[in-house]
């Protein structure tokens, strides 16, 4: 095939558009290529640019920061020791100023010494001429005495011849008024109807009257000036105890409640002819009532720890399902074992949370029992712990041994979870058995005493007993039957209401107060005092009641007039 000249250099002039062309391209991508590793190269150099600068000004910061710390503590050190050049500078003015004084006044009091002195010589010389002047006239005065001596012992000798006759004359006179005095007497005791004694007597008697009215004016401002001293003491150390004391108080009942799944459960209990439930009231001597209650049963009992064992049997009974008498004694007998550890348990840490040591392991035992004991519906643990701890306060507060009054507050009521002893008083059981257990005679006193079944011999005793009122009348602690609560009020008003003058008596306050409005015509304001007293002295004889009881003697005076 030939080819031609056209067609060469056509063919050149493609082949060189192409190879423009490709060059153009190569060119470009080589220039794209370029153009984007310099920015990449350019943001790396900005970014490590950046990373400097940052760098760099982290470090002048730090550098003007610890520059800045440095001449602060250069600044504080010239100002401190501006401050001690200031300070010397100034007790040096001082010292100075106060050496300047006291030549001041050294001045001062010689010039008044002088001054003095120059007063005291003209005095001095004064009085010389006056003595001098004195003198010549004492020496006139002795001639002129020794010439009237004579004309007074003359004088004297006439007198004593009118005293004699004057004696004379006075004993005529005595005698007569004495005659005169024994007839005013006998008509006297005509008129009056009184002898002389029976006079004197009645005398005596108006006296005693108003010694007495003011001597009961004076006790009472006595009684006043002591109880309110008294009273802000005692208030401050007993609030004092009860701020720092927050037990809660629980409400033991006569019954407890056992839940069931369901009503099926009733008849398992009861069992074929009811030997179920006459073998588990036989083994924990709890009755046990099965009533229309849905899936409920209740045991009731007075004893709470058999109560407990009950509960706690019953519901064993029913997890396990197994209930025939055979397997219920074993399970009560078991239940009865627990609950012996647990009161152990819980006894153990009472005394670790009252921090007592060296408690015997009957008492601990005893402590325990507590827990599932109540006095008018207070729990008997929890009362006898507030008690303790109120009681240490309070020892404390006035400088007695704070452990023994814990002890002794622990184990005030410990007489009441004593099965064994029915007929004495709890105070005196409980009393008998720390004495048993090797206890302190003080704790033992306070243990007795608390409701003054024998006599205090320790200051402890007062205490635990001032303790157990303070937390068996703190409200909401206690409980107290409706009946037996109207009839307490009653006889409290019936008492205040016995005595003379006494008009109307309101109890108040839940029975922590009775008000006593008396006759302004036959009671006295002093006589209001004293019977006050006397009514809050019967009803402390009289009565039993929690807490404390204030009597309030009122006398109101009326005065009133018409305008016609």
């Amino acid at each position: 095939m030939v080819i031609t000249t056209f067609q060469f250099v056509v063919g050149i002039a493609v082949a060189f558009g192409i190879g423009f062309i490709v060059d153009r391209y190569l060119l470009r991508v080589v220039g794209l290529n370029k153009l984007a590793k310099a920015n990449q190269e350019a943001q790396q150099l900005r970014a490590d640019a950046e990373r400097d600068i940052e760098a760099l000004h982290e470090q002048r910061i730090v550098k003007a920061e610890v520059d800045l710390k440095r001449r602060e503590a250069e600044l504080e050190e010239n100002v401190e020791s501006s401050r001690r050049s200031w300070r010397r500078a100034r007790q040096q003015l001082e010292e100075r100023q106060e050496a300047l004084n006291e030549r001041v006044r050294r001045i001062n009091d010689r010039e008044t010494l002088l001054h003095e002195g120059s007063d005291a010589l003209s005095a001095l010389t004064q009085e010389a001429e006056n003595q001098k002047a004195l003198l010549g006239e004492m020496t006139a005065g002795v001639h002129s005495l020794r010439h009237g001596l004579d004309d007074s012992q003359r004088e004297i000798q006439a007198r004593e011849t009118e005293l004699a006759l004057a004696r004379v004359e006075l004993g005529a006179a005595e005698g007569q008024a004495r005659a005169t005095a024994h007839e005013l007497q006998a008509k006297l005791e005509e008129v009056s109807r009184l002898s002389a004694e029976e006079a004197r007597q009645h005398l005596v008697d108006q006296i005693r009257g108003e010694a007495e009215m003011e001597a009961a004016s004076h006790v009472k401002d006595v009684r006043d000036s002591a109880r309110l001293k008294a009273t802000r003491e005692a208030r401050k150390i007993i609030l004092s105890a009860i701020q720092r004391t927050a037990a809660s108080h629980a409400i033991e009942n006569t019954v407890s409640v056992v839940n069931l799944a369901n009503d099926e459960m009733k008849g398992r209990i009861i069992g074929r002819e009811g030997r179920n439930i006459r073998a588990f009231e036989a083994a924990t001597g709890i009755e046990v009532i099965v009533d229309d209650t849905p899936e409920a049963v209740i045991l009731s009992g007075f004893n709470p720890v058999r109560r407990e064992i009950a509960r706690l049997a019953l519901e064993n009974l029913i997890e396990d399902g197994r209930i025939h008498p055979a397997r219920i004694e074993e399970v009560v007998e078991r239940t009865r074992l627990d609950i012996e550890e647990q009161l152990v348990e819980i006894g153990e840490r009472t005394i670790i949370d009252l921090n007592l040591h060296g408690l015997h392991d009957e008492l601990v035992r005893h402590v325990g029992r507590m827990r599932y004991r109540s006095s008018y519906g207070q729990n008997l643990l929890a009362h006898s712990m507030e008690t303790a701890r109120i009681a240490s306060m309070m020892a404390a507060e006035l400088g007695l041994d704070p452990v023994k009054a814990r002890r002794g507050g622990l184990l005030h009521d410990i007489g009441k979870v004593v099965e064994d002893d029915i007929e004495n008083p709890h105070a005196l059981v409980g009393m008998e058995l720390c004495r048993r257990h090797g206890e302190d005679a003080e704790v033992c006193n306070a243990v007795g005493a608390h409701h003054d079944e024998i006599e205090m011999t320790s200051a402890l005793s007062p205490i635990v007993q001032a303790a157990d009122a303070i937390s068996g009348a703190r409200p909401g602690a206690r409980r107290e039957a409706l009946e037996s609560y109207i009839k307490r009020l009653k006889n409290l008003e019936d008492l205040a209401r016995s005595f003379d003058g006494v008009e109307r008596v309101f109890a108040i306050q839940a029975g922590r107060e009775i008000r006593v409005i008396v006759n302004q015509d036959r009671i006295s304001d002093e006589q209001s005092e004293q019977l006050a007293v006397n009514i809050s002295r019967r009803i402390q004889n009289e009565m039993q009641y929690p807490g404390q009881v204030k009597v309030t003697v009122i006398r109101e005076v009326r005065a009133v007039s018409y305008a016609k």
